[in-house]
């Protein structure tokens, strides 16, 4: 078995090490995230918590072997879960407790930017998959 080439080692420590200190952010600042889930959805605070554990084991899991294809599609679903709040903060020009004013066009550009996080953690997915069945092969 070949070792990984240091640019997918650096790609899943650098999207590790952010999804986690996201995730710790939840339970550090809490206020901050709660501003911007949607008002149609139950106990902003238990959700904030919720996707900071998921953050928090998504990051973890892409460190180990042996659950990083999992964590990376369970980070897909949570970026995918998590982008209404995203586009709530922009449509109602939320600034989040704690936050800079931002200019009113800050949140909707970041928008595409779960689209990259969502392609970042299935590149890192689809990888796994494809060294998992090139060892299978080969064994």
């Amino acid at each position: 078995m070949s070792p990984m080439p240091l640019a997918q080692r650096v790609s899943i420590g650098a999207l590790a090490a952010f999804v986690t200190g996201a995730g710790v952010m939840h339970f550090v600042s809490p206020q901050f995230f709660i501003d911007i889930v949607p008002d149609y959805l139950p106990n902003a605070e238990l959700l904030v918590f919720i996707s900071g554990v998921f953050e928090i084991l998504g990051g973890v899991g892409l460190l180990v072997a042996q659950t990083r294809r999992f964590a990376a599609l369970g980070l897909v679903a949570l970026f995918i879960a998590v982008f209404p709040a995203n586009i709530h903060m922009a449509i109602h020009h939320i600034t989040p407790t704690g936050a800079p004013t931002l200019p009113s066009w800050m949140p909707w550009a970041r928008l595409p930017l779960q689209g990259l996080f969502i392609w970042w953690a299935y590149g890192i997915a689809a990888r796994q998959q494809r060294a998992a069945r090139s060892r299978k092969r080969s064994s």
